[in-house]
């Protein structure tokens, strides 16, 4: 296996963990606060977007930044878009 590889092995495997515990993380806040916010009044007409999920929307694009940005430094460095399958 070469250096690059393994390097890449290594940044998706962090980034693996990284997304587990923070859906861990947005499950536990989601059900604590629907918990202890029960719908009130249904009969508005507005809805506005939760802090939680335009959080989790931002870091979710971010994340998907870093993806592109790195199938694009494979393919420029090696030719190949996933290093090591022919």
């Amino acid at each position: 296996m070469s250096l690059l590889a393994g390097f890449l092995i290594f940044i998706v495997s962090l980034t693996c963990l990284v997304i587990a515990y923070l859906t861990k993380q947005f499950q536990e806040e989601n059900i604590i606060y629907s918990n202890n916010n029960k719908m009130k009044n249904t009969s508005l007409i507005s809805k506005k977007v939760e802090k939680q999920k335009d959080f989790a929307e931002t870091l979710n694009g971010r994340f998907a930044m870093i993806g592109l940005i790195a199938a694009v430094g494979a393919y420029l460095s090696t030719g190949q878009i996933i290093p090591g399958f022919v």
